[in-house]
């Protein structure tokens, strides 16, 4: 099912978060069960506890005014917003840690990574691109503090979903904290110091940032 809630002066396709996960999900029936089978554990007695790591991703897709055609007049470039089921892993008595069911092999495939919304925008116009990827941040807000309830095998259940922005494009992310995009001002993500900066001192620069900082800042949703 798609949803329709974008600005006017744009076209947006895109589906429900939820209806999404679902398909994607039930893709990887098999997998799933045969995770199941491979660990041991009694399918009847695996209805719940079940949890569902997905990275996301949003990245530019460069100029597209070659491909779409005739029609109405949409910005040449376009964003691609997709999620990927990186793992499924299932919480088990008696066991100290989740047991991993099911690990993508490729998990920076094409094949592996589901389309979710495609816009036609430009990634630097943050205001547009607030528009249209606002509803879907409200969609994964909400799928966080639910339980999917979902036939698999043959028997309802119950999973949880964590969200990764690991597939994020850089100069997006700069975006979404509200800095520049394209011609950051900032040196890298791990440094606060500007390009000016840099420039007028080229040697005393420091990690202002740790990757466990940066992973609670751009990564952790």
């Amino acid at each position: 099912s798609s949803v329709d809630d974008a600005p006017a002066d744009t076209i947006t396709r895109r589906f429900r978060y939820d209806v999404a996960l679902v398909s994607a999900l039930k893709d990887l029936e098999e997998d799933i069960m045969e995770g199941l089978r491979e660990r041991g554990l009694e399918d009847s007695a695996c209805t719940s506890g079940f949890s569902v790591m997905i990275k996301e991703s949003c990245d530019g897709m460069g100029d597209v005014s070659e491909k779409h055609g005739g029609g109405p007049v949409v910005p040449e470039k376009a964003v691609r917003y997709s999620f990927t089921v990186m793992s499924v892993s299932l919480r088990v008595e008696d066991e100290e840690e989740d047991v991993t069911i099911f690990t993508e092999p490729k998990p920076n495939s094409e094949l592996s990574c589901k389309p979710l919304c495609l816009t036609f925008v430009d990634e630097s116009d943050h205001e547009t691109l607030t528009a249209v990827l606002g509803p879907i941040v409200a969609e994964r807000d909400a799928m966080k503090e639910s339980r999917l309830i979902l036939s698999i095998g043959g028997l309802p259940r119950s999973f949880r979903f964590h969200f990764r922005g690991t597939g994020y494009d850089e100069k997006m992310v700069r975006e979404m904290e509200g800095l520049e995009a394209s011609g950051s001002t900032y040196v890298c993500t791990l440094c606060d110091s500007t390009r000016a900066e840099a420039s007028q001192n080229m040697v005393l620069h420091s990690i202002t940032r740790s990757h466990d900082e940066n992973l609670e800042r751009y990564e952790i949703w």
